[in-house]
Parts: C-alpha cells; structure tokens; sequence
C-alpha cells in the first residue's frame, strides 16, 4: 500500500493534497473530491474482475460443448474429457480445466449476436463505445484511494516481454474510453496499447528494477488524461518516485513471486516457436501468446489482489481457426491456443483459491463469437453469431453448474439466450451497487442505460 506523509524531503513542503491535485501518480484532471467517491463502500464493492478475451471467437465445440453424439462434421475434432462435474465433458485440450470444472460455471446458451471481428463482447457497441473497465472506473474513479493502483488496467503481451508484436488494431480498441472521456482510459503497462505505445514499460518482468521507468509511464498516462495541465510537477519527481518504488510498481514485479508458482503459470514451454509451422501467417500470434498468457494472468492476479479493480488480459487474435492462409485449422489451432489456455487459466484458478480470494476476484473468458457448427472443407470453422463459449468463475458467484443449453447442432441456444447486456449486468452488479450508482449524481446517462441493459444471468446470482 502506498503511504503519504505530509512532509516532504529536504525544505521541499509536500502535503497530502498537493501530491493527489497535482496528480504525482497519474490522477488526470481529477481534484480530491472526485476520487474521495471511489472509496464508498455503499457504490463500490470489495471485488475486481479478470476479463480474459478470447479474441478471435473461440470454438464452442472444442472448448466446452463437445457434442460427441452429433455427426462426425459437427462435434469436436479434439474428441471430449470427462470433468469434475457428472455427466459433463469439455473439449480434450482442457485437461486441467476439467479437473476443476467444480470450481467454475459454464454457459452454453451465450450468444453475441453477430459474426463480425469486434470487441462488442466489452463494449456496449450500441450505446457507449468504452472498454467495460472505462465504464467501472468512471465509477470508481481511475485510481484506488490509498494506494494509487489503476482501477483500469489492460494487459497485451507486450506488457510482459517487449518483443512480443502489438495486439492488431484493425477490429476495436480495447483501450478506447469512448465519450466517457480519456481519464478512464485502461492504464496500459508496455506498448500493447496500440495507441498508447508512448506508455512503454519495457522493463524485463522477471526484476522489474528500474523504477523510474514505470514513474514515466504512469506520468505519460497522466499527462495524456489531463492534456499537460501538470507541467510543474518536475519539482515533485523525486518524492513521487519514492512513494511509487514503494508501493505501485511492486503489483507489476513479478519476481515477487515463488519462483515455482512462476513456473507453474508459465505457458512459454507449452509451445516453442520453432514448432509453430510457417504456413499460417497468424504464426507470431500464436508464439506470443504461449509465450505471454499465464504472466499475463499471473500480473493479473498481482493486480487485483492490490486493489485494482477490473483488468483486461488478451492477446492477438489467436481463436480464429478458418483454416486458411492466415489461421490453422481447429485440430492444430486448439494445440496453439487451447493448452496455454487450459495451462494458464488453470493456474490463475488454483492461486486464487489458495490465496481466499475466489470471492473477491471474479474471472470472465469468453471471445467475440463462436463458431460455426459444421466444419469447412479444410477442417476449419468459420464465423458464428449465434453461439459462443463462456467461462465465469470466482466472484462470490454460484459455482460448479452449466448455465443453460444449445441445440443438438450446437448452433444456437435451446434455452433461455444469455446475452451481452446480461454479462455486463452480471460484471457489473458483481463490482458495483448498482441501485446506488442509478441513484449517485453526476455519473453520465448513457453509462446508466449500460447498467440498466440486461440483467444478471440466472443461476449465477
């Protein structure tokens, strides 16, 4: 936790107020009394949110909806594993999930609604164009009082190993803050951000020693919030670094960590590049996320367990499974992308229930779409709005249950849809009071229509 004093070093006079208005740690254009809000305990709840994106639009089939008894051109190519829970099976890449399948929910009625290369799943893509953690911060605000860590964090592989490729642009920002205005921006460690590469925090994760590095990328996104109001703060650099060393940079400092535990959410080993065939242009994708998604869910953790309240974990477009020039077909696509997965989310499971933490921290996996029931001529799948994966676990949530059904073709839901607006609400009422946010003054109108959208999924609750 991060302490202040209200003297500062040598004749320099720092109060506690100087420190928080001239926003040493990030703070944007926001006086005291803005961030006081986030410390009600009547709007904002104890618990933070993992959203692991699967982009690219994962495979129902092959992840957690097998369908063994429909024709051979329909269920999994990967074949099925029997899970934790009678009678229910998984996808046979996910041979530690299924060992836990008691610890987690699955829905199998999840549908996004369109087919289209998007981050809709969060993005209230019809009424507010904001990555959902934008929509908590403006909540929230955009730092935890009394420790300074980012309520909005957004983690790319390039937030963990420098040479990893940017996530591609092209189909949404996942850093985008909408009209909710830059403030709420997610903080983005590293070059991951696309547009807000100038924040790079290209330190090696395994030591993390220069601090410094991280003060500047915290001051860059500072100063992009406030659009430079804060040109003076160059007399206060010292003392800021030495509050920062002490308390924000050690949630991004991963040798704090057993080196076993370390080891154990390390995907890198899962998939060396040099086993990755030339043939699918989404190559480098593939080796970044083996070689990045379980210190990304590990930084994660680090996190959220430190008071951050909603982080965004993705990497490149690595779900889709066409079977084309760029992508692999699923059989091969789901030994790239489905064991780091299992490896990883696995891992994130086990720490978190060894730590207490399964009711603070609430996982979320899902992508942007599913995939189509048939598989294409060269055993790929294709684009599919009408079904799609979702994993949910933690939270103080209901655990251990499949949430409703699909078809036997696996193409659409045979029960009640969940929908996008309700796995907002489901996020959103787990983070936040949401009776007292309609009520609290001054949030935006268009924020309150998200949370008024759908409702939480039942059976969860």
């Amino acid at each position: 936790m991060l302490t202040f004093s209200d003297q500062g070093h040598g004749s320099s006079h720092l109060r506690r107020r100087d420190f928080l208005r001239i926003g040493g740690l990030g703070l944007g254009g926001l006086g005291l009394g803005d961030l006081m809000a986030a410390s009600s305990k009547k709007l904002i709840k104890d618990k933070s949110v993992i959203f692991l994106f699967m982009h690219g639009g994962p495979s129902q089939f092959e992840t957690f909806d097998p369908k063994m008894d429909a024709p051979s051109e329909i269920r999994s190519v990967t074949g099925e594993i029997k899970t934790t829970l009678p009678g229910i099976t998984f996808g046979s890449t996910f041979e530690r999930l299924a060992k836990l399948a008691h610890k987690f929910s699955i829905v199998r009625s999840f549908v996004t609604g369109d087919s289209v290369h998007d981050i809709k799943t969060i993005v209230g893509k019809d009424t507010l164009q904001a990555n959902l953690g934008s929509l908590y911060s403006r909540i929230a605000g955009p730092l935890r009082l009394g420790s300074a860590i980012p309520t909005n964090v957004a983690l790319f592989p390039q937030s963990v190993d420098a040479k990893t490729g940017p996530v591609i642009k092209q189909f949404g920002d996942f850093t985008s803050s909408g009209e909710l205005g830059a403030t709420f921006k997610p903080f983005v460690p590293g070059a991951g951000g696309g547009a807000q590469a100038d924040m790079r925090l290209n330190l090696p994760m395994a030591r993390l020693d220069d601090r410094r590095l991280l003060l500047d990328s915290l001051d860059l996104w500072k100063r992009q919030m406030d659009g430079g109001m804060l040109d003076g703060m160059a007399e206060f650099q010292t003392q800021a670094f030495d509050v920062l060393r002490r308390g924000v940079s050690d949630a991004f400092d991963l040798s704090k960590e057993d080196p076993r535990l370390i080891a154990r959410y390390d995907t890198a080993p899962l998939l060396p590049k040099d086993r990755i065939s030339t043939e699918w242009r989404n190559r480098e994708h593939y080796a970044d996320n083996a070689a990045t998604l379980g210190k990304l869910l590990l930084l994660a953790r680090r996190l959220c367990e430190r008071g951050c309240g909603f982080v965004t974990v993705t990497t490149s477009f690595v779900w889709d499974m066409h079977a084309d020039n760029n992508n692999a077909p699923v059989r091969t696509g789901m030994d790239y992308v489905g064991r780091p997965f299992d490896h990883a989310v696995s891992a994130l499971i086990e720490d978190i229930e060894a730590r207490g933490l399964s009711e603070k921290i609430l996982l979320v996996c899902c992508g942007e779409m599913g995939r189509t029931p048939k598989l294409n001529a060269k055993g790929g799948r294709d684009h599919w709005g009408g079904l799609a994966p979702l994993m949910v676990y933690g939270g103080g949530l209901k655990m251990g249950q499949v949430i409703g059904q699909s078809a036997r073709n696996g193409g659409e839901p045979s029960s009640q849809p969940v929908t996008i607006p309700d796995l907002i609400s489901t996020i959103m009422h787990t983070l936040v009071n949401v009776a007292e946010a309609r009520v609290t003054d001054g949030l935006p109108t268009n924020l309150l229509n998200v949370l008024s959208r759908g409702e939480p999924i039942r059976g969860l609750v």
